[in-house]
């Protein structure tokens, strides 16, 4: 006791000689405290909220019908299976080229000629925000007077990661708040008046915030433009086979790009279709004319990696690559995303109809035209407050509904509470 007593008094005058003989130097006097995520801080107040029947739309993962963290049952088979192996053992050069061809192969097509001819560099990456990163810090590197175009809205992590590699950022039109739609005639006119050769990141699908996807003509129209212009198309694909349940179909755009000619970015995230969010097991690939500038952009890319993280963790990497080199579980794993999918369209429908049947003087029928995990909701930030502070329901201060978190317990409880809060909306425009 005495010894801990002595301790903790002398400690305390180490750390006060300590303060009293650092405080003239200064170093860190201009770090202010960083802005907090809107996201994040959202989240915080509902895990602080005692109510027992509090809804959380904020986290963009998959949650079962009980509405906890659902993982793949193929996952679990993986898992066991690596298990038997020595980790330490393992070539990690080898486990990586494997990973990012059956990735590619996953984006592009069994049979596409840029995988057959291996016409693409490609790298492991810490998920899709590594690999959003990884690529602008090599358009940095190779296109220092470029900039990036956003659509409006998008991720707003989207604009976090260019502007910490340096590259500027501009919006481009996407999404029409009166219809809730796609604003496609102003798309087309930005792509059209940016300059020549720009770089654009899109959504191939399952748009993340507002669940808006362009029509397979649409996308043929955009990336006809594209061709006009030479503009490149990069790709934040996040939710492959999430949003239709078919992973050929979530990806069909890419193709349509390839098939134009396009060489084409693509980051790839496994943390939602296969229920590894704390794994952070992602993929670059760039697309290439030839073999030659193939290895010349993978050196690149390797290069860029290592002097940010060396190399990511390879457990997570060494799932993914069993479950889509191995026939049985890449088709049960098609099969469970299906079933994800499918959950997720029915909260939608149910979510619609619910607030239809309370006589709703709104139309809510973009909750079921948009796809994906996210519905944008078309809720107010005024509206967003009521919810959280008269019904226990969080969400983004934009009305962004992560439909992961709604389930058949909760959506009719969800439909009287967004009832109630356009309700008292509407009543207090009448009275001004």
């Amino acid at each position: 006791m005495i010894m801990v007593v002595m301790w903790r008094y002398f400690n305390g005058r180490t750390a006060r000689r300590f303060v009293s003989t650092c405080s003239g130097h200064g170093w860190w006097d201009k770090v202010r405290v960083a802005p907090k995520n809107p996201i994040v801080t959202v989240n915080e107040s509902f895990l602080a909220d005692p109510f027992p029947h509090k809804i959380n739309l904020v986290t963009g993962t998959y949650r079962d019908d009980d509405g906890k963290p659902f993982t793949p049952q193929c996952v679990g088979d993986a898992e066991a299976k690596i298990n038997r192996y020595t980790l330490e053992e393992t070539n990690s050069s080898e486990v990586s080229s494997k990973f990012v061809m059956e990735s590619v192969k996953l984006a592009y097509g069994n049979d596409s000629f840029v995988v057959r001819e291996g016409l693409y560099a490609g790298v492991p990456a810490l998920s899709g925000t590594g690999a959003c990163r990884l690529f602008a810090e090599f358009q940095r590197n190779f296109y220092p007077d470029s900039l990036i175009h956003l659509p409006d809205p998008t991720w707003p992590n989207h604009h976090n990661i260019w502007r910490q590699a340096r590259i500027p950022v501009k919006t481009f039109h996407y999404y029409d708040p009166d219809t809730k739609g796609l604003d496609f005639d102003a798309l087309i006119n930005d792509i059209k008046n940016a300059p020549d050769s720009s770089f654009f990141l899109l959504h191939p699908c399952a748009h993340n915030p507002t669940g808006v996807d362009p029509t397979e003509e649409q996308w043929r129209e955009i990336s006809y433009q594209f061709k006009v212009k030479n503009h490149f198309p990069f790709f934040d694909m996040a939710y492959q086979g999430i949003s239709s349940g078919d992973l050929d179909k979530d990806a069909a755009v890419l193709r349509i790009f390839i098939e134009d000619g396009h060489l084409v970015g693509c980051a790839q995230s496994f943390a939602k279709n296969m229920g590894l969010f704390g794994h952070k097991v992602g993929c670059l690939s760039i697309l290439t004319r030839d073999i030659k500038q193939a290895a010349a952009v993978k050196s690149q890319l390797q290069h860029i990696a290592h002097s940010m993280y060396s190399s990511p963790p390879i457990h997570g990497i060494l799932l993914v690559t069993m479950i889509l080199s191995d026939p049985n579980m890449k088709e049960q794993w098609k099969k469970e995303m299906k079933t994800m999918a499918n959950r997720i369209r029915a909260m939608r429908t149910t979510l619609c109809r619910n607030l239809e049947d309370l006589d709703s003087s709104f139309n809510w029928e973009h909750i079921t035209n948009q796809v994906g995990m996210f519905c944008f909701s078309g809720l107010a930030p005024d509206q967003v407050r009521h919810l959280e502070k008269l019904f226990h329901i969080y969400m983004s201060p934009d009305g962004r509904i992560s439909m992961g978190g709604v389930t058949p317990s909760n959506v009719n409880y969800l439909a009287n509470a967004i009832h109630q809060v356009t309700r008292i909306s509407e009543a207090a425009s009448v009275c001004m």
